[in-house]
């Protein structure tokens, strides 16, 4: 691949970044360089020393979870956003694995209470769209794609789809943008992992987001915070997240995805950078993910100001697209 996405600016923004997260994906993501790269590896062993990641699992427990409510000392999903369901979503994006024993210890612990019969949350008679979709992407990125748990969940999300394409994490006949998880978690798994029941709920869930353009309803009804950009987003979603996950399948080229990145390349900045407009949870009042109290937002980086991780997402997306 030819190193021409990145101008010297933002060469210098994101591989000069304290975030070894950072520099491994937009070397491998952007300039193409091979996983045997030295630069590549030598960031990648960085990841989970400094940096982001290294700063959540500072805060680990010694049994491999995060801190969470004092009278529910082993609670696994609450509080959101700052429990090891949720911290453990963010370390597989910023490229952790199973074989760092820090990740293995609290994969496991996620693995073993959302697997057994009595909670069922992954892929079993209690789930639902939005966690299951969640734990697979996790899972996957993590390591476990082989994990016969893992591939019932994976299989539960197929059985999941709605008739028209989409999913929905609410009781609901027909699917909905919001309910994105399923479509992100089946493009972290490689082309050649997928059972042919996979490619067609790919490709009848591609349909679904592309007939909406990533950014309205079936009806036609807009959510404004759709169209804002933030990191993390746990079970949010917005037009990134979209394009991100279609492009990664291979539909960067469709032309219904136009008015998105159209939307995308208006919100880079005159320096070429992109900058996160909220932190989730990003709310309005027709939302019905209206989390529980209290909630903790986790910020990696604040709105309005240059956004590494923003910016690294959406150059990998016009990349892909054919667009820079």
């Amino acid at each position: 691949m030819r190193d021409f996405v990145l101008t010297a600016p933002t060469r210098r923004f994101l591989l000069q970044s304290s975030d070894p997260s950072v520099r491994y994906f937009a070397l491998k993501d952007l300039c193409g360089r091979a996983e045997s790269d030295s630069q590549v590896r030598a960031a990648r062993a960085q990841i989970g020393r400094r940096g982001w990641a290294w700063e959540i699992l500072s805060l680990q427990g010694r049994s491999g979870n995060w801190p969470t409510y004092r009278d529910e000392p082993t609670n696994l999903y609450l509080p959101k956003y700052t429990s090891t369901n949720f911290l453990l979503i963010i370390l597989s994006e910023l490229g952790m694995t199973r074989k760092d024993r820090r990740i293995a210890r609290a994969a496991r612990l996620l693995l073993d209470r959302w697997s057994d019969p009595k909670e069922a949350v992954w892929g079993g008679a209690g789930a639902e769209t939005c966690i299951t979709g969640n734990g697979v992407r996790m899972m996957v990125r993590l390591g476990f794609l082989e994990d016969p748990r893992i591939q019932r969940s994976i299989e539960w999300l197929v059985r999941a789809q709605k008739s028209d394409g989409g999913w929905h994490c609410w009781r609901s006949r027909v699917g909905t943008l919001a309910a994105w998880e399923a479509m992100a978690a089946f493009a972290v798994i490689p082309p050649e992992s997928r059972s042919p029941r996979v490619v067609r709920a790919i490709e009848r869930g591609a349909e679904f987001f592309l007939e909406r353009g990533l950014l309205r309803e079936a009806d036609g009804s807009r959510y404004p915070p759709w169209r804002r950009i933030h990191y993390p987003n746990h079970y949010y979603y917005d037009f990134l997240v979209g394009l991100d996950f279609l492009t990664a399948l291979g539909f960067g080229s469709d032309p219904r995805l136009r008015p998105a990145l159209k939307l995308l390349e208006r919100k880079r900045g005159t320096d070429g950078w992109w900058r996160l407009d909220s932190v989730q949870p990003d709310l309005e009042a027709a939302d019905p993910y209206h989390p529980r109290p209290p909630v903790y937002p986790v910020i990696l980086e604040y709105p309005g100001e240059p956004s590494r991780w923003a910016t690294l997402v959406a150059l990998r997306v016009l990349h892909r697209a054919g667009r820079c």
